[in-house]
């Protein structure tokens, strides 16, 4: 009994070295050889399992051989390609091995030793003599006919199929097969097939049968041939063509429109029965009731048409042929072809609208242009989106141009807007006739004409509500502004609208009041619980007063400061700067206290704020720029033209300051510059001054003539008053 570990040993021993070397084959080759090239030396024991790797013929040295030496692939022959001379070169050192292609050796290496055998090619200058016996025979080398063989033979392998012979003795049968094929030759003649054939891989071989020596040498001149023809049997079904994309038929298509044509191919033997094919529809199978077929096919052609029966538009329909061979007999093979066919739309349908009457739609008289009235849906029966697109269109009713249509031709969706400012007086209402139209021209019997749908608007009259002279307020109080400080006061934008009442929103901490009609906003009481840098919004609600329902409102933000410490000194003012009204993108840069050592060396930040007088904060805004600087402009369209002392609240950690930024406001010309009205200048008359001086003078002027004149008016009198006598002679010469 052997041994367990002699046992395992065996089977270990081949595992553990698959790479033992294969003996060496030894080969005799006579020179000069007169035969049909290759010769086929021997056969080679390389592996019958291996097709993952490559033959590989090198010589002794490793390198690719060069010489005449060749492996076939299909067979595992070693060959020759032609003649060798010993002469030359009396042995051959060869190596085969199996190898994959990055050079990994699967099999191998198998040593070849090829030896040339020596003929008697050479003179050697002597003679000699020899007595040769000739005996003539029957001559039994002569040509075989063609043999048939059916495919797929179901009998013990290798069949015997042919013979020949060779009448001499000591002969060798070589058998070749053009195309190469399963046959082989024994050493009495006999030739065999080794497997089934296949007429459809390949239908007929040519074989060839040579009479040879030991030496491989020829004894006919040529070989005997042997044609062998290979029958066809039923063995191949029809094979259906690959099942495409869909085809496309139209709509309303008139009965007998083609459809496809079906191309079916058998292997078997054209011609024949084997691939004779008849055609058969199985689906779909007609409605029960329904008129008609939907489709009909020829089963000869194999052409697929359309039946008298209707189809929908986007029905996607598989038809299921069934061919077979053999003529549709009995016993034949056969398979089921598909076409897949889709009905495609055309445009037979109008668009509708979904409903042909809008109720009555209210619009104030005062809606913006652009306003969405309504929106209008419209439906078409057709399935391609081509087909589906719409055209709109406002057909009456619209006649000043107040309304417009905003679509997407692919929606079905229209929008109604208005264009223009609508007039209850011009117009108190609109009725509209809105048309549906499809884009793409209509087909069918009867497409119908474009739908209609009729919407009424009606002008609503409007009073317009109050407006404030903000959107938005804010101030800045110090947590410690006692109850009763006024923050700022809530104003009308147009002062001789109606009279307002105010009211406040949202004051959950009641820290503020406002006065009803004056609109003014109050400290309500002290402010406990607010810290500096918190935020406290309220809503300010301002009611007409003759009609209650209309009202507005708006945010009043309040920022909380730091209490200050001590006294808010008061800084010195800053020097004078102008600003132009009606208001203009410029503003004023403000910025931190010039006494502070900490601005001069970049130190920071510094919070800016306006002063707690509600007139500043009403008529001024103030922004950061950055830690040191804060921007100021006027916070209405026009301030009064002078000069404005604006008090600013700057606070930095514990401290606190107030500046009064003076600025000037005036009118400017168009390049910005102020336009100043000129003072009297220091030492110059005015122009009433000057009056006066002018009509002093020219009242003194009057009084001096006038007495000029009444002195001469009284001496002329008194001369006329004196007697005659009493006028004295004239003295004698």
């Amino acid at each position: 009994m052997v041994p367990a570990w002699l046992c395992l040993l065996c089977l270990f021993i081949p595992q553990a070295f698959p790479g033992a070397q294969p003996a060496e084959v030894y080969v005799d080759v006579p020179e000069n050889y007169g035969g049909n090239f290759p010769l086929y030396l021997t056969k080679l024991p390389l592996p019958r399992k291996e097709t993952e790797g490559q033959i590989v013929l090198s010589g002794d040295s490793g390198v690719a051989a060069e010489g005449p030496f060749a492996v076939d692939p299909q067979s595992g022959f070693l060959l020759v390609t032609r003649a060798l001379d010993r002469e030359e070169q009396a042995e051959y050192q060869l190596q085969v091995t199996l190898e994959t292609e990055d050079g990994r050796v699967l099999w191998g290496p198998q040593h070849v030793l090829v030896h040339v055998k020596d003929e008697n090619d050479q003179a050697s200058g002597h003679q000699a003599t020899a007595t040769v016996d000739v005996s003539i025979v029957e001559n039994t080398w002569v040509p075989l006919d063609p043999v048939h063989l059916a495919e797929n033979l179901q009998v013990p392998y290798p069949h015997h199929i042919a013979q020949v012979h060779w009448s001499g003795g000591d002969v060798h049968y070589h058998l070749e097969s053009q195309p190469l094929g399963p046959f082989d030759v024994d050493k009495e003649g006999k030739i065999y097939v080794t497997r089934e054939l296949d007429r459809e891989a390949q239908a007929e071989y040519l074989l060839r049968v040579r009479a040879q020596n030991t030496r491989g040498e020829d004894y006919a001149a040529e070989p005997l041939e042997l044609p062998v023809v290979v029958m066809d049997e039923n063995d191949n079904m029809p094979v259906c063509p690959p099942r495409g994309p869909a085809i496309s038929i139209p709509e309303l298509s008139p009965p007998g429109t083609k459809v496809a044509k079906l191309s079916v191919e058998d292997a078997d033997a054209p011609g024949s029965p084997n691939s004779h094919i008849v055609y058969r529809l199985l689906s779909p199978e007609p409605e029960e009731g329904a008129e008609g077929k939907a489709f009909e096919l020829d089963s000869t052609l194999g052409s697929v048409t359309l039946g008298d029966a209707p189809l929908q538009a986007g029905q996607n329909i598989l038809l299921q042929v069934l061919v077979i061979d053999l003529g549709g007999a009995e016993g034949g093979l056969s398979s089921t072809c598909e076409i897949a066919v889709t009905i495609t739309d055309i445009n037979d349908h109008a668009p509708e609208f979904t409903t042909s009457q809008i109720e009555p739609l209210s619009l104030p008289e005062d809606t913006e242009p652009g306003t969405l009235v309504t929106t209008l849906m419209a439906t078409d029966a057709d399935l391609e989106p081509a087909f589906r697109l719409m055209d709109f269109a406002i057909e009456a009713g619209d006649v000043e141009g107040n309304f417009g249509l905003d679509w997407e031709p692919v929606s079905g969706r229209v929008q109604l807007r208005l264009l223009k400012n609508l007039s209850y007086e011009a117009a108190p209402s609109h009725k509209l006739v809105v048309v549906v139209r499809s884009v793409a021209e209509p087909v069918g019997p009867d497409p119908g004409p474009g739908a209609t749908v009729t919407v009424t608007v009606l002008v609503q009259r409007v009073v317009p509500p109050p407006q404030l002279d903000q959107e938005s307020y804010e101030a800045s109080v110090p947590v410690s502004t006692p109850a009763g400080s006024l923050l700022l006061t809530i104003r009308p934008s147009d002062p001789m609208s109606n009279p307002l009442r105010f009211s406040l929103v949202n004051d959950s901490e009641g820290w503020l009041c406002i006065e009803e009609v004056s609109g003014e906003v109050h400290i309500a009481r002290a402010l406990q619980g607010a810290q500096p840098g918190d935020m406290y919004t309220v809503l300010v609600e301002a009611q007409d007063a003759d009609e209650p329902t209309l009202s507005t409102s708006a945010t009043l933000v309040i920022h909380f400061l730091k209490a200050p410490s001590a006294p808010t000194p008061t800084l010195a003012p800053e020097p004078s700067r102008h600003l132009c009204t009606p208001r203009q993108d410029r503003g004023v840069v403000v910025g931190g206290p010039r006494g502070d050592p900490d601005l001069a060396g970049g130190h920071g930040p510094y919070s800016f704020a306006l002063g707690p007088n509600p007139t500043a904060q009403r008529d001024w805004r103030l922004r950061a720029l950055n830690g040191s600087h804060a921007y100021l402009t006027l916070g209405l369209h026009w301030v009064e033209p002078r000069e404005h002392v604006v008090p600013i609240v700057v606070s930095r950690h514990d401290r606190v300051w107030q500046i009064q930024v003076r600025v000037i406001v005036c009118r400017c010309n168009v390049e910005g510059q102020c336009m100043r009205k000129v003072g009297r200048m220091k030492g110059m008359p005015t122009k009433l001054s000057a009056v006066g001086i002018l009509v002093g003078t020219l009242i003194a002027i009057g009084i001096f003539l006038i007495l000029v004149f009444t002195h001469l008016t009284l001496a002329r009198k008194k001369d006329l008053d004196q007697p005659v006598d009493s006028v004295p002679l004239k003295a004698a010469l």
